[in-house]
């Protein structure tokens, strides 16, 4: 019963858009618009392969400031959330003025770690890029693995999606 009434909560949280045979499955996302800047670009004229990383790591603190937690994320006194593992994809260029959209999941929520997703599209909804990490909570005097703060952890599983459906 426990199963059925997760997979129908899940299932309460989708919305399908069917538009010139796409469908588009919209979850819990974090989405925010940016705007590739010349300065985010190589000599080639495309993003310049670390801005992946800059630029989806700058969603996620948007994500984790819109969470509105009671303790403080980033300074605090009790754990750090280091980033133990990242990689990246590139689909399609992106240059100086193109307008994009970065989508952001959790995709794998664990009792002291979590992976984010970030799917980037470009003006056409088109995937351009994608990247993942995976950030741990360790005890920050002693460098050992934490347990997820149940306040943070509820708001991460709020942005939850099951890439098995």
């Amino acid at each position: 019963m426990k199963q059925f009434f997760c997979l129908f909560q899940q299932a309460l949280s989708i919305k399908i858009h069917k538009s010139l045979d796409e469908v588009t499955i919209h979850y819990n996302m974090f989405t925010v618009k940016r705007r590739i800047n010349f300065y985010d670009c190589d000599p080639a004229g495309i993003l310049f392969y670390a801005k992946l990383f800059e630029l989806s790591h700058s969603v996620y603190e948007e994500m984790i400031d819109s969470f509105k937690l009671d303790v403080n994320y980033w300074n605090n006194e009790k754990f750090a959330v280091p980033i133990i593992k990242t990689d990246g994809e590139y689909l399609k260029p992106l240059k100086s003025g193109d307008e994009i959209k970065i989508n952001l999941f959790v995709t794998l929520l664990k009792e002291n770690s979590f992976q984010l997703t970030y799917e980037w599209l470009n003006s056409g909804g088109k995937m351009a890029a994608s990247a993942r990490t995976v950030h741990v909570f360790v005890d920050k005097n002693k460098w050992k693995k934490v347990s997820i703060p149940e306040e943070i952890n509820k708001k991460l599983e709020s942005h939850q999606r099951d890439l098995n459906l």
